[in-house]
């Protein structure tokens, strides 16, 4: 069986609609980080960083001027590949760092996630930093889903919407976006074929339904899907994001 999308002129002019009317610095620099690839950094540290930040905002609240947000844009990051290697233990270090920057909500199962994936990454002598650089050169919705679905697979406490965000902060994805509650309420609104809920997006096929809807309907608007998810997602903050505050 196949599912065969139908979308209007009036669906891409939506589309190109909610671009227009968000172009702030988060989508910015979507587009010069996950579009362009301007000066992408992959390595150990932006790996740690990136996976501690799908683990909190999988919990909690990541707006401009969230504790989140104010947390991963620190200068001086707290967590890094040197600071880990200095450790005995990960899972302690890492509550200890959470608990001083006030982010104490499901700190035990943050920081027990966080750690059992340091030690994956370190007994693979942190060969997912070469597998992700590959993706640099990839132009393809296939390859990124394939890897995201590898992420889901191989790391605890990750899902489908985390392993895309994993992805998408790194600047590695175009077409694959995290899906949540503001994304499913924004295609409900705008008339997505079958009503939308954010809560069986943990299940594969569903977010892959989704997800070719988005990709379809970006496709015949001649947009990313992961600029359209960053006006999205922006649209939500009334306009509280700015050059300073959108690093991820």
């Amino acid at each position: 069986m196949k599912i065969i999308w139908s979308i209007s002129e009036n669906d891409v002019r939506k589309v190109k609609e909610v671009i227009n009317d968000n172009q702030n610095a988060f989508l910015k620099i979507r587009k010069d980080r996950n579009v362009d690839r301007n000066n992408l950094l992959i390595n150990e540290d932006s790996v740690i960083r990136t996976l501690l930040m799908c683990l909190l905002t999988s919990q909690q609240r990541s707006g401009p001027n969230s504790l989140v947000g104010q947390f991963l844009r620190r200068s001086l990051f707290p967590v890094t590949y040197q600071s880990i290697q200095q450790t005995e233990n990960v899972d302690t270090f890492v509550k200890k760092v959470l608990i001083d920057n006030d982010l104490t909500r499901y700190i035990n199962r943050i920081s027990r996630f966080f750690a059992s994936n340091i030690n994956k990454f370190q007994n693979n002598q942190w060969s997912i930093v070469l597998q992700l650089r590959e993706l640099l050169n990839v132009d393809s919705k296939y390859e990124e889903r394939k890897y995201a679905d590898k992420l889901v697979r191989e790391l605890d406490g990750i899902g489908p919407k985390q392993a895309r965000n994993f992805l998408q902060a790194l600047g590695l994805t175009r077409y694959e976006i995290p899906i949540d509650s503001r994304i499913t309420n924004w295609l409900n609104e705008f008339g997505f074929p079958v009503s939308l809920s954010s809560s069986p997006l943990g299940d594969k096929g569903y977010y892959h339904f989704v997800s070719d809807g988005i990709q379809e309907l970006c496709e015949k608007a001649e947009v990313y899907p992961c600029l359209l998810d960053a006006a999205i997602f922006s649209s939500y903050d009334n306009d509280g994001w700015t050059e300073q505050n959108a690093v991820f």
